[in-house]
């Protein structure tokens, strides 16, 4: 069983600064609660959504708490200054995963981000396991059924699992495979990859599916394998495991990375997709609250969701 919940005011709160100036504010002060699933009531913005799951870490036999990262990220959003495209941010709460149907889950989450897609607003999906990309590509592929969609994702590993049933590992796959389902191109480029961690299998698989592959070692040198990839589709889907990240900047996540693509590496990669003009949906996934004793991980994946939300036209 799967169950939506709107956020509580509670967990959006921060400095007030407002006396100072009529634009001395905060995201808190400035993002959009609803109190119901209701897209249609807001065209033209950005929904934000929580997806609190981690099943499909628990079945890829990873650090379960990703669950917990949707209102964790909330509360280290909530006291950055909120600049231009902050007030498009609209909170329709969070679909809750009830373990072990993660396949519930992410019909719901489908159903909800083609909703929103429809209704003219794009997404900003906070995981939950990297299990939250099947629901929400899934959802954007089913609202564009004529567009060629770019799925991008910025991670450490391809996630093209064969498995037999759906991990945190399997998303890519499973996409690719609706994409046939669909009689459609599969557009898939996976930027920050360790061969490390992924097998001699995986990349054979990779390149059976002619993804667009760049290690983590290249990701300095990859603007022109970018843009080419942003030329080549009509709309783009940007999915960013957080495990991408180095483990001293990013080490609550369920598979740190020993090596990684450094944030501001990742910031680059990422704003030429806000400013293409083709970004529709977005979501930051893996993050474990569980492993972020400080919250110093947390202020690293809010500043990441914030420039999105900053830079995203």
């Amino acid at each position: 069983m799967t169950q939506w919940q709107p956020t509580p005011r509670s967990l959006w709160q921060g400095r007030d600064d407002s006396a100072e100036a009529a634009n001395a504010l905060r995201l808190f002060q400035t993002i959009t609660l609803s109190p119901t699933f209701s897209p249609s009531s807001y065209p033209e913005n950005i929904a934000l959504l929580g997806f609190a799951c981690d099943e499909g870490v628990k079945r890829n036999q990873g650090r379960p708490g990703a669950a917990g990262a949707p209102d964790a990220l909330r509360k280290a959003l909530a006291n950055l200054a909120a600049h231009q495209g902050h007030d498009r941010l609209v909170d329709l709460g969070n679909i809750i995963a009830q373990a072990p149907d993660l396949e519930a889950a992410q019909h719901a989450l489908r159903d909800a981000v083609r909703q929103c897609q429809q209704a003219n607003m794009r997404t900003l999906v906070l995981g939950g396991g990297h299990e939250t990309a099947f629901g929400h590509g899934a959802g954007v592929l089913d609202a564009f059924p004529d567009a060629r969609i770019g799925i991008l994702n910025l991670d450490a590993h391809l996630d093209l699992r064969q498995a037999e049933r759906a991990t945190s590992g399997t998303p890519f796959r499973q996409l690719a495979q609706l994409c046939e389902a669909q009689e459609r191109e599969f557009h898939y480029a996976c930027f920050g990859v360790s061969r490390a961690a992924n097998t001699a299998a995986l990349w054979d698989e990779a390149q059976r599916r002619k993804v667009t592959v760049v290690e983590d070692l290249d990701c300095g040198d990859a603007q022109p394998q970018l843009s080419q990839f942003i030329a080549s589709v009509d709309k783009i889907y940007l999915t960013i495991d957080l495990d991408v990240l180095p483990v001293w900047e990013m080490p609550a996540v369920s598979a740190p990375s020993a090596l990684g693509v450094p944030l501001a590496t990742v910031m680059r990669l990422v704003e030429p997709v806000c400013r293409s003009g083709k970004l529709q949906a977005v979501d930051m996934v893996e993050f474990n609250p569980r492993f972020d004793d400080d919250g110093k991980a947390a202020r690293v994946a809010a500043r990441l969701g914030w420039q999105i939300a900053h830079w995203w036209h």
